[in-house]
Order: C-alpha cells, then structure tokens, then sequence
C-alpha cells in the first residue's frame, strides 16, 4: 500500500476501548512509545483490529489514522 503521509509509525495493537460510536486504538511502538487513536467502532470493526496484530498510525497533519496491510 502507498500513502501520501510522510509520518507512518509501524506498531502493535497493545489495546482497544470500543464505545458506542468510537473505538479508542492503543499502538505500541519499538522502543515502547504509545500512540493512541480514536476511530469510529465500524473501522475498528472493518479492519480487524485485535490484540497483538500489526497495525500502523498514519499522522497526516491534525489527525492520526491506522491501517493495516
């Protein structure tokens, strides 16, 4: 896959929060460092999300997006 934004950050999916509309993605980096991501509860659904999988953070100017391959 090829994206447009310069800050991806690939990680781990260390936890999920769902809500009743937005899931809250915890991303553990190498090293340790988190990133946390709120999206809505039917693209953590879409994509999969689950505990230990890969997944990556996609910074793109005020926003953080996660994708996985």
């Amino acid at each position: 896959m090829k994206i447009s934004a310069r800050n991806v950050f690939k990680g781990t999916v260390k936890a999920i929060r769902p809500g009743f509309v937005n899931t809250e993605v915890t991303l553990e980096l190498p090293g340790g460092t988190e990133i946390v991501s709120a999206i809505t509860k039917s693209s953590a659904e879409r994509l999969g999300l689950a505990i230990g999988k890969s997944a990556s953070a996609v910074i793109k100017s005020n926003e953080v997006l996660v994708m996985v391959d």
